[in-house]
């Protein structure tokens, strides 16, 4: 069976698009059982109802469970406390703060949407200061890597956050996918029903 730790460090493959070099920096030190700066990040508890908000609103729940009962949040600091370096932290606090200090979680969902849409507009802007480069991953496969000077922003480390503890949950890989167990020889499957889920292999 697959353990979290290693999903962990494969999850780059199973989500796609490029992953800033902290994120994988901290995929590494979380598969390699190392800590990077031991209890120097924690979030106070309106820090805490944003980032659940943020992330709600990123895999919200519908038929299936959302990154707070997939317990996203929780995941989130977590690894930024165990994984991440200061600029991470500085700039991840800071973008937490600019939400709490705009009313966030007073607004309507609408609202909340419209402040994040704009928070996402601003972060690409941000971003086009980052280079890419390519880091091996594992056997044969480059991953593109986004470098820059200081923190990546708060929205980056947010959305990536939220899609690896997202996509390394059991809520979220039932939610996802089909886990069909081979007991005897590899079929593929060519048939898909409409609307079926992914098979997980």
């Amino acid at each position: 069976m697959l353990k979290r730790r290693d999903a962990v460090s494969r999850i780059a493959m199973l989500v796609g698009g490029v992953f800033s070099a902290p994120t994988l920096y901290a995929m590494e030190v979380k598969n390699t059982g190392l800590i990077a700066e031991p209890g120097t990040f924690s979030l106070t508890d309106i820090q805490r109802n944003v980032v659940a908000a943020v992330a709600e609103h990123i895999i919200p729940k519908t038929t299936t469970a959302g990154a707070i009962d997939a317990g996203v949040p929780a995941f989130i600091e977590m690894m930024l406390n165990d994984c991440y370096k200061k600029p991470e932290h500085v700039s991840f606090k800071k973008g937490v703060d600019n939400l709490a200090k705009a009313k966030f979680l007073n607004q309507s969902s609408d609202a909340q949407i419209a402040m994040l849409t704009l928070l996402e507009a601003d972060t690409n802007e941000l971003m086009r200061s980052y280079s890419v480069s390519k880091v091996k991953v594992g056997d044969n496969v480059d991953k593109d890597v986004l470098e820059g000077v200081g923190g990546v922003p708060f929205w980056r480390v947010m959305k990536e956050l939220t899609l690896l503890g997202y996509y390394t949950s059991e809520k979220g890989i039932q939610g996802s996918f089909v886990y069909e167990p081979v007991p005897g020889r590899f079929e593929v499957i060519s048939d898909m029903k409409p609307d079926q889920k992914s098979f997980a292999y």
